[in-house]
């Protein structure tokens, strides 16, 4: 029996040519200083989001998204602007 792959390991084999610029923005990192569940830590199954205690604000790790568009609907305060990736950035599936 095979053991399943980790999402780290399935989301090692997806190719993503990152852009200088961010396709994803915090619109107000106020807004994620008062935000109480910090649900983007959770939501994003890549991995983008991470709040910083100490800094009082949110980093994002655009080179990880995967475009599937979690951000822009699971922020409870929609405080995430997702747009696409300039042409011929992004990521590419091996599948389609």
């Amino acid at each position: 029996m095979t053991q399943a792959q980790s999402i780290e390991e399935r989301l090692f084999t997806i190719r993503y040519k990152a852009d200088d610029k961010s396709h994803l923005i915090i619109k107000d990192q106020d807004v994620c200083a008062k935000c109480v569940d910090k649900d983007c830590n959770y939501f994003c199954p890549a991995d983008v989001y991470l709040w910083h205690e100490e800094d009082k604000m949110t980093s994002v790790a655009f080179e990880n998204c995967i475009e599937c568009g979690t951000c822009r609907l699971a922020c409870p305060t929609y405080n995430i602007e997702w747009v696409y990736p300039t042409g011929g950035y992004g990521i590419t599936y091996k599948f389609g």
